[in-house]
């Protein structure tokens, strides 16, 4: 599912419940997710490129098993509201998290908040990330807290 973000889309509405469900059993085959509990709430669907959605959720899954503390269980959640003209989901984990001062960095390619020794990855998946929703007329956040965890939020039409 590693569609060139730049070509173009195939709108159609998603089953984001069953799309993640397939995104973890996916990572299953790649990492450890022995020490990890996903929770995914009744998620409304979304309308986007099933391909590109499919590496959002990807990556975000990816990055809170990377930044999960070593020395408690990580617990996911995924959770989404409908809205009058997005709809908005939202990704939580209780991570490492970050210092909130530099979350203009998150976004950013190539910008580390924390050592590459701690955490391989190239510094691109977040920007990927952000690029993706920009596509579905969509944006992206995050809030986190050392050692609390991390939350990013998105919204697709």
């Amino acid at each position: 599912y590693l569609r060139n973000i730049a070509h173009p889309m195939f709108i159609e509405y998603l089953d984001l419940d069953s799309l993640t469900r397939d995104v973890w059993s996916e990572l299953a085959t790649h990492h450890d997710i022995q020490d990890a509990d996903l929770h995914i709430a009744e998620l409304p669907p979304a309308r986007g490129d099933m391909l590109l959605v499919r590496r959002v959720i990807d990556n975000l899954l990816s990055n809170a098993l990377k930044y999960a503390c070593p020395d408690r269980r990580l617990t996911i959640e995924i959770t989404g509201e409908s809205g009058n003209e997005m709809n908005a989901y939202f990704v939580r984990d209780n991570g490492v998290g970050f210092d909130m001062a530099y979350a203009d960095k998150l976004f950013k390619p190539f910008q580390r908040l924390h050592h590459r020794d701690d955490f391989e990855g190239s510094g691109i998946g977040l920007n990927i990330v952000q690029r993706i929703v920009a596509r579905h007329g969509g944006r992206v956040w995050a809030e986190g807290k050392p050692e609390a965890g991390a939350t990013f939020y998105f919204t697709f039409g």
